[in-house]
């Protein structure tokens, strides 16, 4: 006997989670899917050209194992760990800064094979249905016998479904959400950043003899070309591909409006990608690839009682510079189904605990994320992040769990909570400020000591009064 019904919107990565997840606990799930089914041969064709790559990091490991330990090691059986960054220079010199303390690794992989994978385990229970092609277009709250109703559009024709609860996983423009917000007082904000994304791409190494050499640049490193205003990012891909993204202005992509400009601003810029791209690679790229829009959205709370919440993308998108999305999305799932558990499967209890405890961390990660831009393109190459990179470094050795780097909380801590990471970031930085501040004093004093013993010689004290007298 099933706990009871619930439909979730969305089978993206996150729908598909919070499916086997829901199933799991004993209810029965119907997922809806507004486009076709991503595995169909159709859909593979219209999207072939494009390949978006994913950095899968502790917090999605962590739900994965949660639901089933197989399904996690069969997602770690196709990626590529990331172990540190790559960071090109204009010159084409490559330095490279790891991620963790302890050969901690993020780990690429490809978004389509992800979702058509988690589609695959979800084909594979009982107790849920999926439909495509399913439009939700209207939604009644209050239907008899406290049930929710839901009216979805399929082929043209309204289709009525019943169930117990509503989960809207359906991405950062949410038809969830916006029926959500009709029954319910929410606050509600969406920002846009001054910088779009394109797609672009790194072939295998052409002058490859084997498995080991097919990769043109190192597949354990997360690449980047920061150049202050715009960067480049690549992660690589198990043919020895690489999936490339620029980040930039939209006035920057505007301005480049001939083949004669793209081509001049890669060799002016990322002169090394250029001559791993090719030419004609990168050429398709601008004329065939859409420039995405970054946003991020922020509300509360998620739920309406027990009848509705809202989870991933359509609770919290954020801009993609902390790797995040898909993990904080997958975390979603975890912290959810564990207060559920706790509260012995009291949907509107745990609804309303969800959006009252979890918004502190949602709130937290979306800003660290839109910050860790300015790191990405900028900061990487600056003496005072590598110092304080260094410092993080020698104090993490010494004082252990006491002492983390915010990037290691983040990505490589699940048991530490947004929120708590950004709290303990918040001291640590105090710390190392007041120790920066400590050593540039002592340095001012020991100069002036050394100065007033300098000035007892009459040709310093001399050349002094001549000094001041001007």
């Amino acid at each position: 006997m099933t706990k009871g019904t619930v439909a979730i919107v969305g089978a993206g990565l996150v729908g598909c989670v919070a499916a086997l997840a829901f199933e799991k606990k004993g209810y029965k799930v119907l997922l809806f899917e507004s486009r076709p089914d991503c595995r169909s041969p159709d859909q593979i064709a219209k999207y072939s050209f494009r390949s978006i790559n994913l950095a899968v990091s502790a917090r999605g490991i962590e739900t994965l194992r949660f639901i089933d330990d197989k399904l996690a090691e069969k997602v770690l059986a196709n990626v590529l760990p990331m172990h540190a960054r790559m960071v090109h220079d204009l010159k084409g010199n490559q330095v490279s800064q790891d991620y963790g303390l302890n050969g901690e690794a993020i780990n690429s992989i490809d978004r389509a094979y992800l979702n058509r994978l988690l589609l695959d385990e979800v084909d594979i229970k009982n107790n849920i249905k999926t439909y495509y092609n399913h439009k939700l277009v209207a939604s009644d709250f209050e239907a008899e016998g406290g049930r929710v109703m839901l009216t979805f559009e399929h082929e043209g024709k309204p289709i009525i479904f019943e169930v117990d609860s509503l989960v809207g996983a359906d991405g950062a423009y949410s038809t969830t959400r916006k029926h959500l917000q009709r029954n319910v007082r929410m606050n509600f904000s969406q920002d846009y950043i001054d910088h779009a994304y394109l797609e672009l791409y790194i072939p295998p190494n052409p002058a490859s003899v084997s498995n080991e050499d097919k990769w043109s640049i190192s597949p354990n490193h997360l690449h980047i070309w920061p150049r202050h205003a715009f960067m480049l990012i690549a992660l690589a891909n198990l043919d020895g591909s690489f999936t490339s993204t620029m980040f930039a202005p939209w006035k920057c992509f505007e301005e480049l409006d001939s083949d004669d400009k793209i081509i001049g601003f890669f060799e002016q810029n990322f002169p090394d990608a250029l001559k791993l791209m090719g030419k004609d690679t990168i050429l398709n790229s601008f004329h065939q690839n859409p420039r995405g829009s970054l946003v991020s959205t922020k509300c509360n709370p998620y739920n309406l009682a027990g009848k509705c919440i809202i989870i991933g993308d359509a609770a919290h998108s954020m801009v993609p510079f902390y790797g995040q999305g898909m993990n904080c999305g997958f975390e979603d799932v975890r912290v959810l189904i564990n207060i559920l558990e706790k509260n012995e499967f009291n949907i509107q209890q745990t609804y309303d605990e969800y959006s009252m405890t979890r918004n502190k961390d949602l709130l937290s990660i979306i800003d660290l994320s839109m910050n860790n831009y300015t790191e990405m393109r900028h900061s990487v190459v600056s003496n005072t992040y590598l110092l304080r990179k260094k410092i993080d470094g020698i104090l993490a050795r010494v004082f252990k769990n006491k002492w983390l780097p915010l990037y290691t909380m983040v990505s490589f801590r699940p048991d530490i909570m947004y929120s708590e990471a950004v709290r303990r970031e918040t001291r640590q930085k105090a710390i190392v400020r007041s120790i920066v501040n400590l050593v540039q004093n002592s340095a001012i004093i020991g100069l002036v000591l050394i100065a007033s013993r300098l000035t007892r010689s009459t040709i310093i004290s001399k050349f002094l009064s001549k000094w001041f007298k001007r």
